[in-house]
């Protein structure tokens, strides 16, 4: 009995960091949407009208330093939350996965031991 509790907590584990893993991958492509690709366009063209505006640099590297750190930030949350989404997705589906490799084992193992006693009849 502990060795089957101990081969379920492995099993749960493995799946938990397969889960992880998959949703950190999905994750980071997906924080660097249209959104904040946009958003830096933006800033990138409040950059370049100031610039030509003759406004000095002094003024318009700290707006352009505040534009690019906020981009990061829209991008950071962006990954944490669709991390949050995929992991919960990921760890559902293998969760599936796995309940049904179970069930076909379990269906092979009685299929086998109906069969046995079939042959053990006749």
């Amino acid at each position: 009995m502990a060795d089957e509790t101990e081969i379920t907590d492995l099993i749960g584990l493995e799946i938990e960091r397969l889960a992880a893993q998959r949703a950190t991958l999905r994750a980071k492509a997906a924080k660097w949407d249209l959104d904040v690709g946009v958003f830096f366009f933006a800033v990138l063209c409040t950059v370049i009208i100031l610039l030509f505006q003759g406004i000095p640099i002094e003024i318009i590297a700290p707006a352009a330093i505040v534009g690019l750190a906020l981009g990061w930030l829209m991008g950071w949350r962006k990954g944490k939350q669709a991390y949050q989404i995929f992991y919960d997705e990921e760890l559902s589906k293998l969760g599936e996965d796995l309940t049904e490799k179970e069930e076909k084992i379990a269906e092979t193992i009685e299929e086998k031991i109906q069969k046995a006693l079939r042959e053990r009849q006749q």
